[in-house]
């Protein structure tokens, strides 16, 4: 890490230029914040001119980058932060309400926006003290339904099942939650776009949704960009699930002593590692992590091989939602099976 005194970036102007071109800066709204862009981000709502929460600037940044054998560069102060791919470009959030980003040679929009919208805006969500997920959630008549788990787990899948079954997008890949209340944690919506597999777009029709062009060869998942189906208001995390694959569906509550390791494992922060949580904030991370672990419920959920079962999962998860004393698990595992032999 550099010493503090020592400057990590130049602004070259406000805008700052890149390639001799003058851009445009548009306004939008996500995780509740207004975003000044000098990058096109279609994946956002669009929003009037007005005071910015962040500022995403194009222009150089004075910092080593990567080489393509080293292909990332990753420092972290405590009022800045710095993360740079070698394919991609650099980012440098200040602050945590700015983010200078200098593009790789010939790397346009598009493709600028996978980390800025992933890693990039997490990091600065979590400089803003909120808690941070890697996870997608979805909104259930009033009620919040996040869903973790590790790569190819079908988080997106099961919310896309969920969105086509009738409910709202609140955030996919990134999920803020607000513990301004602790004991009342809030998911803060996101934007309106979900990233799919092709096997599961395939089978998941999301027809309000646009499916955007693939904008690297590896970047396998498509962006659907969804017109409709989406919650603009912040919703009480209610359940936490940790997707797993099983023979049927079924849900089982975590106990204390593994809800609160899942929680910590899949908090985006802690992809990067003890050095992203320097001074105070990996105090704070673990109170939030608890807090959550505490005031939401955290469950097993098993999800069928094979798309044409997802269906499964959505009616579970559905029950499981409208079910009784929401905050407190009875401890008691449920499965399709038992829930249809009662009705």
């Amino acid at each position: 890490m550099m010493p503090r005194s020592e400057p990590l970036a130049t602004y070259v102007g406000d805008p700052p230029p890149h390639g001799g071109t003058t851009r445009e800066r548009r306004y939008y709204r996500a995780y509740g914040l207004t975003v000044a862009s000098d990058l096109a981000l279609p994946e956002l709502e669009p929003a009037e001119p007005a005071a910015a929460d962040i500022l995403i600037a194009i222009g150089t940044i004075d910092m080593p980058k990567p080489s393509s054998e080293a292909a990332t560069i990753f420092r972290f102060e405590p009022d800045r932060q710095y993360l740079a791919w070698h394919a991609v470009g650099a980012f440098l959030i200040s602050d945590a309400s700015r983010i200078d980003i200098e593009p790789a040679p010939g790397v346009g929009d598009a493709l600028l926006a996978f980390p800025l919208l992933g890693p990039v805006m997490a990091l600065l969500l979590h400089q803003r003290s909120l808690l941070v997920l890697h996870a997608s959630a979805i909104a259930v008549a009033g009620r919040g339904a996040i869903f973790m788990g590790d790569k190819g787990a079908g988080k997106s899948t099961t919310a896309s099942a969920l969105i086509r079954a009738g409910h709202h997008l609140l955030t996919d890949d990134v999920v803020a939650l607000d513990l301004a209340r602790p004991d009342a944690p809030m998911i803060v919506p996101g934007f309106p776009q979900i990233k799919l597999a092709a096997d599961a777009a395939a089978a998941i029709s999301l027809g309000q949704a646009e499916v955007r062009p693939q904008v690297h060869p590896a970047i396998e998942k498509m962006q659907h960009r969804l017109h409709g189906a989406f919650s603009g208001g912040m919703v009480p995390a209610t359940r936490i699930y940790v997707l797993e694959r099983g023979a049927k569906a079924a849900i089982t509550p975590l106990p204390g002593i593994a809800a609160l390791p899942a929680i910590i494992k899949f908090s985006y922060v802690t992809r990067f590692g003890r050095a992203a949580l320097p001074g105070d904030f990996a105090a704070l991370h673990l109170r939030q992590c608890s807090a959550i672990a505490n005031h939401a419920g955290v469950f097993r959920l098993e999800v069928p091989t094979g798309l044409d079962r997802i269906g499964e999962a959505v009616a579970l998860i559905e029950g499981d939602l409208a079910a009784g004393d929401l905050a407190a698990p009875d401890h008691t595992t449920r499965d399709l099976a038992a829930d249809r032999r009662q009705r």
